[in-house]
């Protein structure tokens, strides 16, 4: 096992990293902007390196500095959190032949399934069910692409093959648009992620997100920790997450999870993963996938029993994993809420100190947030301040609970998104369960009017 592993984020993953390396005896190194020299994850830190200014091109995306801190603290393995560097495979190219072990997939993994049409190819080659359209990148000839989008059908969805995020993709209703919007794409493709390939899908009308959340060793084990249900989102980005879907069979989960179990020991990977399918009239359509630890992950934490941020360390560090498929036992219902420093309705930035910051407790309640009273929220990063989870027998009792959760919240100085999940904790269709990742958008412009 390593006896010092370097973090190479900021934020709550920072602390859910460091938390854990703690638990398993570890020594964690953190860096850190100039923006972020007060953070709690900062002062507990066995050691910390300050890796440059507030711009996170400076610090967080700098290659260099995080394994030059690497190097004079003589750590191990460097764990990259989520968003930054943890998807880019020439860092953890670069982090592998600096003599560290980066906490995830290789270098090769992360590039198979970074590129959206390499990793369509690659799932399709599992026996992974994908969504309907190109076999591969969209040529230049534009017979081509309309024929292929006759095939497929309209509307259709051109989609970046190096992007994510929600960005890099747009959908066509008519043949007249069609060859507009591919050249469009292609030119911010090009320009936001340096490959201008595009692709080509249905687009679904009104599907759910459901995730399938993978773990897999270097000794050819992989297993599935059953499914989340993050449908509850707007501009692509996900606000509340839950665990399991409702409404969904279990053959039909244990199905795909097989087959993502199945695609993870066949492309050899190794680590946690994320599998992201649209699901739409009972059937599973393969979108991306993540191959990282999510935001979303301590729902099927509670759920299943794993640690798996540990899992992730210890994988990395050779051992296998250890349990299989049939001892993992999925138990109650677990939900949470991505609080964000925003107005909760215009969704416009609220960075600033927190006067006053009440975080709410009893049976079932979890708080995975690095903020305090009077800590400063910087204007530099993602808006996101800590996710409140909790987890109960049902989900109408997780639902009791994160209303009750939400209800004890107190933060003052700056605005969350809390009063939006205290509406929507109550709203008769959430409430029921099963809404499409369409929902939260209609639901906000119906409120606007």
């Amino acid at each position: 096992m390593f006896k010092k592993i370097l973090i190479a984020n900021r934020g709550e993953i920072a602390l859910r990293v460091q938390r854990a390396c703690r638990e398993m005896g570890i020594k964690a190194v953190m860096v850190y902007s100039e923006a972020d020299r007060d953070a709690k994850y900062v002062r507990l830190a066995d050691e910390a390196v300050c890796i440059g200014p507030a711009s996170s091109t400076h610090s967080y995306l700098n290659m260099p500095a995080i394994i030059s801190a690497a190097e004079v603290t003589d750590a191990e393995a460097i764990h990259p959190g989520y968003g930054f560097l943890s998807e880019n495979a020439d860092f953890a190219e670069r982090v592998e032949r600096s003599g560290f072990t980066f906490i995830g997939p290789s270098p090769e993994s992360i590039r198979l399934m970074g590129d959206k049409v390499s990793a369509k190819q690659a799932m399709i080659r599992a026996g992974v069910p994908c969504v309907p359209g190109s076999e591969g990148a969209l040529p230049d000839d534009p017979v081509v692409i309309k024929r292929t989008a006759k095939a497929v059908g309209y509307p259709v969805i051109i989609k970046a093959a190096g992007g994510g995020g929600g960005r890099g993709m747009r959908v066509v209703h008519t043949e007249a648009a069609l060859l507009h919007a591919v050249q469009t794409t292609k030119a911010e493709a090009g320009a936001a992620f340096g490959n201008p390939e595009v692709y080509m899908e249905k687009f679904l009308q009104n599907p759910r997100h459901i995730e399938i959340q993978i773990l897999a060793d270097t000794h050819r084990n992989a297993v599935y920790l059953g499914e989340r249900d993050c449908s509850m989102q707007r501009r692509h980005q996900k606000v509340i997450e839950e665990a399991p879907a409702p409404g969904i069979p279990r053959r039909l989960i244990e199905k795909i999870g097989d087959r993502c179990a199945t695609a993870c020991k066949k492309i050899g990977y190794r680590g946690a993963g994320t599998f992201e399918f649209l699901f739409e009239n009972g059937e599973f359509y393969f979108i991306e996938m993540n191959t990282r630890v999510q935001v979303e992950h301590p729902v099927t934490e509670w759920i299943s029993g794993v640690d798996i941020v540990r899992t992730q360390i210890a994988v990395a560090a050779g051992e296998k994993l250890p349990f299989t498929q049939r001892q993992i036992q999925l138990r109650g219902h677990a939900i949470e809420c991505r609080i964000n420093a925003e107005d909760a309705y215009k969704f416009t930035p609220s960075p600033g100190r927190i006067t006053t910051w009440h975080a709410p407790g009893g049976p079932g309640v979890r708080v995975d947030s690095h903020a305090y009273t009077n800590y400063f929220v910087p204007p530099n990063y993602d808006s996101m301040i800590g996710k409140i989870i909790v987890h109960g027998d049902t989900r109408e009792q997780a639902l009791a609970r994160m209303r009750t959760a939400l209800a004890e919240t107190v933060i003052e100085g700056i605005k969350t998104n809390i009063p939006l999940h205290r509406e929507l904790m109550v709203d008769a269709n959430f409430v029921t369960g099963g809404t499409n990742i369409h929902y939260l958008e209609e639901w906000l412009s119906q409120r606007d009017r």
